[in-house]
């Protein structure tokens, strides 16, 4: 029996060193180069995109959610962005920002199956050189070193700006909301998915909540999560905006990625070969992160927000009148 309570404690006692490394080796929000740093490190050693293939981003399942392939369920997810933002309706050469565009996955998909002028940009240098590499010849697709706070692009430049889960790298929503329609076209739409926390005016956060939030903040460079409703006033504030902001919540649509994310290691072990124990911690090390935000949003403390906004023809809008339309 002593040796049953001898294998406990040493095994408590790797689980707390374990902890307490996580927490040590937290990545929080400095500035922008905090987070171009990140990315560069991902993509330059490679297994973000072993195991999340082309797009760094959640996945859509459907609605009742079905079992689904992980990688299959991330491209579906830009074609039903696509759909529910209307931009299947658009024609051949419509331009595109895709702001915030990772490694490319989605700026391919725009410009292969739908026929658009995509410009992705990101923070990430090394992001732009993989995204120029997996781009073949004769898309109509160009990558670009930018920052989504000061967008180099002057007013009006695009027909559609679209952006998946770069928001909560934002450290100020407003400038970001504002640039994001800055530099649509008038009549031009912007498409927008983002993880979201819940509206604290509505229902402040507990003791524990803002524990977690802080993980979910530190652990991955993000100096804040909007609220969908937050976010919603806020593009709706720019005076740039004709009518409506559009918002849906498609939380349970991709819920299911946090832990495929996590099962992709499991199934997918070539990757212990291909990265050695270095790149297996580094992996592991991600393994918390990804159950709080399985927790975080299962629970209601996070949402996955979408967003639908039109460039007004009129600039002379006022900055205080919004309003918020919810749709399935």
């Amino acid at each position: 029996m002593s040796w049953l309570f001898s294998t406990l404690g040493v095994f408590l006692a790797l689980m707390t060193l374990l902890l307490a490394l996580y927490l040590i080796t937290a990545r929080p929000y400095q500035s922008s180069n905090s987070v171009a740093n990140s990315y560069d490190e991902w993509t330059e050693d490679g297994i973000l995109e072993f195991y999340w293939g082309e797009h760094i981003h959640l996945g859509h399942y459907g609605s009742p959610p079905q079992r689904k392939d992980f990688l299959t369920a991330k491209s579906d997810f830009v074609h039903e962005m696509v759909r529910w933002g209307g931009l299947d309706k658009l024609p051949r050469g419509t331009t595109v920002l895709d702001v915030g565009c990772g490694i490319g996955g989605s700026s391919r998909i725009l410009a292969r199956d739908y026929g658009f002028a995509v410009t992705g940009i990101t923070i990430s240098p090394q992001q732009v050189q993989r995204a120029q590499q997996l781009t073949q010849e004769g898309l109509d697709v160009q990558f670009l070193v930018d920052d989504a706070m000061a967008l180099s692009f002057p007013d009006a430049s695009f027909d559609v700006v679209w952006s998946i889960e770069a928001g909560p790298h934002m450290p100020d929503k407003a400038i970001f909301a504002r640039e994001l329609i800055r530099v649509l076209k008038p009549g031009g739409v912007m498409v927008l998915a983002d993880w979201n926390q819940r509206d604290d005016r509505q229902k402040p956060l507990n003791f524990w909540e803002k524990r977690v939030m802080r993980q979910l903040l530190d652990q991955w460079s993000h100096p804040a999560f909007s609220s969908i409703e937050g976010f919603c006033e806020l593009l709706a504030a720019t005076g740039l905006v004709e009518g409506e902001v559009i918002t849906t919540d498609w939380t349970k649509q991709t819920l299911p990625s946090w832990l495929d994310s996590i099962w992709q290691g499991v199934t997918r072990p070539e990757g212990l070969v291909r990265f050695g124990l270095s790149g297996f911690i580094k992996s592991l090390r991600e393994v918390p992160t990804l159950l709080l935000m399985r927790l975080a949003f299962s629970a209601g403390l996070c949402r996955f927000g979408m967003f639908r906004a039109i460039r007004a023809n009129s600039l002379q809008k006022s900055t205080k009148q919004y309003s918020l339309v919810s749709s399935s």
